[in-house]
């Protein structure tokens, strides 16, 4: 069973499979994704950080940031950006990563973001059928790879929880998901 566990991004566990994901960029497009980023923007109440645990595990990750538009006009105030979704190879194919991103756009439409965005790539066709089979659809590129032709860009609106999909946190640890 999954246990997503909210985490600093620089938690040993996130750093680890952090640096699991970037060795897959350098496989897959020649180097790691340098994307700025400032590790509080994935702290609460902006933004969001989980590793998901198997039997003690850590086998992945994602996490979310608040993302307000400003300098950039394809983003929106409300938007969360969907940043480092990763699972190792060895669980790929159990439902993991849909658990993962699941558990981000519920947490962020409960911190009263508005629309999920996240940029992906043409060399992630796995990625890519989670997001579209998400529900993501393509929107206009944004940020950093704005320019890359690899670049994929893709946003879904967010839907608030209800009374009945309550978040809560227990020392750190998010219960609001668990996946078989």
């Amino acid at each position: 069973m999954l246990q997503l566990c909210a985490v600093s991004i620089g938690n040993a566990d996130a750093v680890r499979l952090n640096a699991e994901l970037q060795q897959e960029y350098r496989i897959r497009y020649g180097g790691e994704d340098s994307t700025p980023i400032d590790p509080t923007q994935f702290d609460a109440p902006h933004g969001l950080f989980v590793v998901g645990y198997v039997d003690g595990a850590a086998v992945g990750c994602g996490g979310w940031r608040a993302r307000d538009g400003g300098e950039d006009p394809e983003l929106w105030p409300g938007d969360a950006e969907i940043k480092r979704m990763y699972v190792a190879a060895a669980h790929r194919g159990r439902g993991y990563a849909r658990a993962i991103l699941a558990e981000l756009e519920l947490t962020a439409a409960a911190a009263g973001r508005v629309r999920a965005v996240l940029e992906s790539g043409t060399h992630q066709p796995e990625s890519v059928a989670l997001y579209r089979s998400s529900g993501y659809e393509p929107i206009p590129a944004f940020g950093h790879y704005r320019d890359s032709p690899n670049s994929l860009f893709f946003g879904k609106p967010l839907i608030a929880p209800g009374p009945a999909m309550r978040v809560t946190t227990n020392g750190g640890r998010s219960s609001t998901t668990t996946h078989r």
